[in-house]
């Protein structure tokens, strides 16, 4: 039978999230029960919460960034057993039948992936992510949390870690490569240890200096504030790739003259306005401009296991289930290191 857990949501657009209860569908044929231990706090979820790239659905649970133990799980499934320790990320469900999800590219779903909240499942019933004590899912969209992990710095690699996750290694970061990424926030922060870890050589491209100590201590090689005009000329023609997480406009023209020939310069972060570009940017050099969501299914495992094998959390702030509007205008302000993570046991 359905059940009813509690929940923070977004009782309208723009509105401060508040305390209350969601339902739950039952746990199906080849579902698993997870109890929510944390959820990270995406700058996704600000955007959806406050429709800023689309009208959402409301009340709004936000939240996909999930770690959680499970407690039960249905007659048919073969993956999970109570007491595991598990994450969801950005997606629960897609058609599974297309080119893309036969491929392992759920994420790129032909008919649209199910998010985990904002969006309606296949009985049309609309999903709410993990700003909530318990949620439902279809093992095929659950992954398993290695040990060598904990939990709550666990949560965030659900988005953060995937979304860099994947660029890289779809453009071959690694030994040789010149890497840089633009903003060292809850995406960027990531960036820089995951493509360290690759064995790439790994530039920081923030607005000023003021968090050059912690990108080298994260695995940066390189530290450059984006506000002097001299790390555009200095750094021309430096990059194989730069992968950019910041969620505001930039000036692509400047920052496609710091490729290489065939380099890319792959989007991530999602602005909720438009942007220009000179398309002699990327014909001189042929350089590609691109972007990039987050993984498949099979790819986040990979990634999981990466981060373990290499000692990989996130930085996080651990904050209270009634912190969480403090902690959207403290994301909006760039004034956190670098993730906020609601322990769901204080909803």
């Amino acid at each position: 039978m359905t059940t009813t857990v509690s929940a923070y949501a977004a009782p309208a657009a723009k509105a401060p999230l508040e305390r209350t209860t969601v339902p739950r569908r039952p746990v199906g044929e080849h579902d698993v029960l997870i109890e929510i231990k944390y959820a990270g706090i995406c700058h996704s979820d600000i955007h959806q919460a406050r429709d800023g790239w689309a009208e959402g659905m409301f009340p709004m649970v936000p939240g996909h960034e999930i770690a959680g133990i499970v407690t039960e799980v249905g007659p048919g499934v073969t993956k999970f057993a109570a007491g595991d320790r598990v994450g969801v990320g950005c997606m629960v469900d897609s058609c599974r039948e297309c080119d893309n999800c036969k491929a392992g590219l759920e994420q790129y779903c032909s008919g649209g992936n199910v998010g985990t909240y904002n969006a309606l499942d296949k009985s049309g019933e609309p999903t709410y992510g993990g700003y909530s004590t318990h949620i439902v899912v279809d093992e095929a969209f659950t992954l398993r949390i290695p040990d060598g992990l904990s939990l709550d710095v666990a949560a965030p690699l659900l988005c953060a870690g995937i979304t860099l996750y994947s660029p890289l290694a779809h453009w071959n970061a690694g030994p040789g490569k010149k890497v840089a990424i633009v903003g060292l926030g809850g995406l960027g922060h990531m960036g820089v240890k995951i493509a360290h870890a690759l064995g790439a050589e790994v530039t920081v491209l923030s607005q000023s200096l003021r968090k050059k100590d912690d990108g080298l201590k994260l695995g940066a090689d390189h530290y450059y504030a984006t506000s002097d005009e001299a790390t555009f000329k200095e750094l021309a023609g430096s990059f194989d790739l730069i992968v950019s997480t910041v969620s505001a406009p930039l000036p692509l023209d400047a920052y496609l003259r710091l490729l290489k020939t065939d380099g890319a310069f792959v989007n991530v972060g999602a602005p909720e306005e438009p942007v220009s570009l000179n398309l002699f940017s990327v014909i001189g050099g042929r350089k590609s401009l691109a972007g990039s969501g987050i993984g498949g299914i099979a790819e986040t495992q990979e990634m999981l296991d990466f981060c373990a094998e290499h000692g990989l959390g996130a930085e996080i702030e651990l904050i209270r289930a009634d912190q969480i509007n403090e902690a959207y205008e403290r994301v909006l302000a760039s004034d956190v290191r670098y993730r906020f993570v609601i322990d769901t046991a204080t909803i």
